[in-house]
């Protein structure tokens, strides 16, 4: 129950501090973002929050299955513009491989001193 507490109040801070600063970034993203910092800094201890964090990744397909259902909704639209969505998912994953290939490329390694 402490663990679940733990992640909603980040979430909670989140969107306070989105409301507030006007930070153009979504509630839940500066959440996450406080949480891997306290987790990095070591305020919160990942044994606190790592059960309940492994619970939700592996259920996360119930949190997804409304949006899915809800899109069909939208099944007459994707069907018109299926060309700019193929497009947008092709460029978009293209995009990603690409930034994520970059970063690997250019971040500087760690060496242990031997």
């Amino acid at each position: 129950m402490r663990a679940i507490a733990i992640l909603f109040f980040f979430l909670l801070l989140g969107t306070i501090l989105e409301r507030l600063a006007g930070v153009p970034l979504p509630g839940n993203v500066i959440g996450l973002l406080l949480l891997f910092l306290s987790l990095a800094f070591g305020w919160v201890k990942l044994e606190s929050v790592e059960n309940v964090s492994v619970w939700l990744l592996k259920n996360m397909m119930l949190f997804f299955a409304p949006l899915i259902v809800g899109a069909m909704v939208f099944f007459p639209l994707f069907q018109k513009e299926w060309s700019a969505l193929v497009m947008s998912l092709l460029f978009g994953t293209l995009s990603v491989v690409l930034a994520t290939a970059l970063t690997a490329k250019f971040w500087p390694e760690r060496r242990e001193k031997e």
